[in-house]
C-alpha cells in the first residue's frame, strides 16, 4: 500500500519565458521541493519519466522533446525530507512509477505495472492545448510567486531542520535571516554558495532529522543497490505465555544512487527491521548475522529454516534498531550503513 497524501492545487499556465530548448517545463511555485513525473500517451503505448527534482521558486525542464503525443499526464510528490504528512499534486489516472529515477514505456491498455519495483501513482491531465512548447506552474494556497515561494520553500526547510519560524510565507522576516546564518555556518556552508547549494544543503540536514512513517532506504553510495528486508512476525502461541515467531524476508527494491525507496509504508510495529543490501554489479555493501533465504528475482518467504532444501538462498542481514518508532531511515553509504 502507498502512503496517502494530501492534494493541492495543480495549476497549468502558458508562459512567454519557456526557454527555447525545452518543449515541457515544470516550475514550483510552493514551498516544497517536489520531484515530478510526466506521462506522454500516444496509442498503443507510454512514455513515463521521472523524478525531476525542483526546488521553491525554480523551474526545470522535464521533456525536451516537442509535445507531439495525443495527450500528457503529470504528477509531483514532495521531498521526504520535508515533515508532517507528504503533498502530492495529481489526479484520477494511475500511472506506473518507480522510487528511483526512471522511464517506463509500455502499452495504455496493460492493467497492472510489471516493470520491476514499479507500481500506480495517480497523475492528472495536461492540457497543453496542443502547443508543442508549454509550461506548468505547481500552486498551493494562497498563489507565490517564484520569488515568494523560493523564500516560503527557505522558511520551510529551516522549520524541517528544527528552527524556530512564525510563518511560512514569502516575507522576509529577521528570524529567518538569522536562522540561515546560523544553518551556513553550523554546516560550513561556502558563504558564496548559491540557492542551489543552500537547498540541497537543507534538504540533506532535513532527511538526516525526519523519518516518516514506515521505512525508507536512501542511498547515500555510488553504486546502484538491491535492498531486501527481513522481519521476525509473532506466530501462534507455543506454550502458556511464550510466542512464537515467524521470519519473513521479502524484496527486491532498487534503489540508485542519490536517491530513496520507502520500503514499508505503513507506521512500524516492531522493534527491529533487518536490512540486505547489495551492489547490483556484485558484492553485499549491508548485511549481517540474521540469516533469512532470499532468491534472486522478487521474492516474499516465510521461514528461514532450511533455505538450500528450499532450493532458495541463505543470506546475513543487518539489524536496525526501530522499538518505538513509527518511521525509519536507513542510510547507505559508500562504507555500508550509516549509523
Amino acid at each position: 500500500m502507498r502512503p496517502a497524501f494530501l492534494a493541492l492545487v495543480l495549476a497549468l499556465v502558458a508562459l512567454a519565458s519557456t526557454p527555447a530548448h525545452a518543449a515541457l517545463s515544470l516550475c514550483n511555485r510552493t514551498s516544497y521541493i517536489l520531484y515530478a513525473a510526466t506521462s506522454a500517451i500516444q496509442s498503443p503505448g507510454s512514455d513515463t519519466r521521472g523524478w525531476t527534482r525542483i526546488a521553491p521558486g525554480e523551474c526545470e525542464i522535464a521533456r525536451k522533446e516537442q509535445l507531439t503525443a495525443e495527450s500528457y499526464l503529470v504528477h509531483a510528490r514532495s521531498s521526504i525530507a520535508h515533515s508532517g504528512p507528504s503533498r502530492v499534486w495529481g489526479g484520477a489516472y494511475p500511472v506506473c512509477v518507480k522510487d528511483a529515477n526512471f522511464t517506463i514505456r509500455q502499452s495504455v491498455t496493460q492493467l497492472t505495472c510489471s516493470a520491476e519495483d514499479s507500481f500506480a501513482l495517480p497523475f492528472a491531465s495536461l492540457n497543453n492545448r496542443g502547443k508543442s512548447v508549454w509550461t506548468m506552474n505547481f500552486d498551493e494556497q494562497p498563489v507565490m510567486s517564484l520569488s515568494e515561494a523560493q523564500l516560503a520553500g527557505v522558511k520551510r526547510l529551516l522549520v524541517d531542520n528544527g528552527y524556530k519560524i512564525a510563518r511560512i510565507d514569502g516575507k522576509p522576516d529577521k528570524a529567518t535571516g538569522a536562522a540561515l546564518v546560523d544553518f551556513r555556518k553550523r554546516i560550513r556552508l561556502d558563504p558564496n554558495a548559491g540557492n542551489a547549494a543552500l537547498f540541497s544543503a537543507l534538504e540533506q540536514q532535513a532527511q538526516t532529522r525526519i523519518a516518516p512513517a514506515g521505512y525508507t532506504v536512501c542511498n547515500e553510495s555510488r553504486d546502484s543497490l538491491l535492498v531486501a528486508l527481513g522481519r521476525k512476525e509473532a506466530g501462534p502461541k507455543s506454550s502458556p505465555g511464550k510466542s512464537s515467531y515467524v521470519s519473513v524476508s521479502h524484496g527486491w527494491w532498487t534503489v540508485e544512487p542519490a536517491s530513496c525507496a520507502k520500503t514499508v509504508t505503513t507506521a512500524l510495529k516492531t522493534d527491529i527491521v533487518y536490512l540486505l543490501a547489495q551492489k547490483k554489479n556484485g558484492g553485499t555493501l549491508v548485511g549481517g548475522t540474521e540469516k533469512f533465504c532470499v532468491t534472486s528475482a522478487a521474492f516474499e518467504i516465510r521461514g528461514s529454516q532450511d533455505c538450500a532444501g528450499r532450493a532458495l538462498t541463505e543470506a546475513g542481514f543487518a539489524a536496525t534498531p526501530t522499538k518505538g518508532l513509527a518511521g525509519y531511515v536507513a542510510r547507505i553509504g559508500p562504507a555500508g550503513l550509516k549509523r
